[in-house]
């Protein structure tokens, strides 16, 4: 394995880096709330940052998604890259890619994905019905529609399209101004302007051939790994630097053993939710098996995630306390991610029936 990025990779992180670090800045967060900065997101399009996810593939989407996550940017990025350019580029029909990429690649579209399983797997979902209209006057033959909802979408307030998974995990291209779709903002951990999905009759349309659903999921889990990576490497930082500048009994706080010994297994957690991102991100780029990997990014974005964006608040004392400190942010976002397509403990029984289900294999 060789996770040196390419020349192009390098660029565009280098990009990403110097657009998230020069206007996804304290003050523009606070003012964004739980919107999108705007402006940030036209700055990312005119770069041509989101088309450009088809040439770096996902190793380099996760790349920029590293420096989105220390900045903890108010974009749907993330989103619309794995839930829209990926997804479509890779799974869509050829009328889809030429009709639905141009917008994606430009940022006049913006799209988010709900897989309501991993966010809601006590049960409900959404369910497909293929409608026969040939008497209502829409042109005759047959249609598919969807019914259910979805407690909550990330960046579904600014989407101009959902990518919906039903209960048979097959994967449709939902438009949010399309007539039978509400969303409603609903409040959640991070500020993602996220809000609950209402599908009553939906008109829809499949996303090209079948089999989708698992490589989107692996790809998005992937991705949101290594939004995480960089969501703890920005608190990381944030708490490395208050704790070398404050001072307690004539010394700073870095010097005293308890705060060194926290600060190091954090970046080791934060290493490892890296490295692991890296690997599926590779592996599936390489056209190799990723499933296992992509669960083995997914827990340690979820497990080791929680540890470090705990350990930033904590390690700024009473001030990570303060709910409009930079590192609360981190915390909020790290959060979430934590839970975003699967807890740490959904991930590992998954990732356990997936290693019996080779090894059954493989003794046959």
């Amino acid at each position: 394995m060789d996770f040196t990025p390419s020349e192009e990779q390098g660029a565009a992180r280098d990009l990403a880096a110097r657009i998230f670090g020069d206007l996804s800045t304290h003050e523009r967060l606070t003012a964004a709330g739980t919107g999108t900065d705007a402006g940030l997101w036209k700055e990312l399009c005119a770069a041509g940052l989101p088309g450009a996810i088809e040439d770096i593939g996902l190793l380099g989407l996760v790349l920029l998604l590293e420096e989105q996550g220390r900045t903890t940017a108010q974009v749907p990025f993330a989103a619309t890259c794995v839930y829209g350019v990926l997804a479509v580029a890779e799974h869509g029909t050829a009328e889809q890619r030429e009709r639905l990429l141009p917008a994606l690649r430009d940022g006049t579209a913006v799209a988010t994905g709900a897989f309501l399983e991993r966010v809601s797997p006590e049960g409900g979902g959404v369910r497909a019905a293929t409608v026969d209209e040939g008497s209502a006057g829409a042109g005759g033959g047959s249609a598919t529609r969807l019914y259910g909802a979805v407690p909550w979408v990330p960046w579904l307030r600014d989407a101009t399209q959902v990518l919906v998974a039903d209960t048979d995990r097959r994967l449709w291209i939902v438009r949010t101004d399309a007539p039978g779709v509400s969303a409603a903002p609903v409040e959640t951990t991070a500020p993602w302007s996220a809000a609950r999905l209402v599908l009553d009759g939906a008109r829809v349309e499949r996303l090209g051939r079948s089999g989708a659903y698992a490589p989107v999921l692996a790809a998005g889990r992937i991705a949101f790994a290594g939004l995480q990576a960089g969501v703890c490497s920005g608190s990381l930082a944030r708490a490395v630097h208050h704790t070398s500048v404050r001072e307690q009994f004539g010394r700073p706080l870095s010097t005293n053993q308890g705060v060194l010994l926290r600060a190091a297994d954090a970046h080791m957690d934060t290493e490892a939710i890296r490295v692991t991102a890296y690997e599926a991100a590779w592996r599936r780029d390489a056209g190799l098996a990723y499933a296992a990997e992509a669960l083995t990014a997914s827990w340690w974005a979820s497990e080791a995630g929680r540890r470090v964006v705990h350990a930033g608040q904590h390690l700024h004392g009473g001030t990570g306390a303060d709910l409009g400190h930079p590192v609360h942010r981190h915390f909020l976002w790290g959060r979430q991610i934590d839970a975003y397509l699967g807890s740490g403990g959904e991930v590992l029984q998954e990732l356990g029936l997936l290693l019996a289900d080779e090894e059954e294999g493989a003794a046959t």
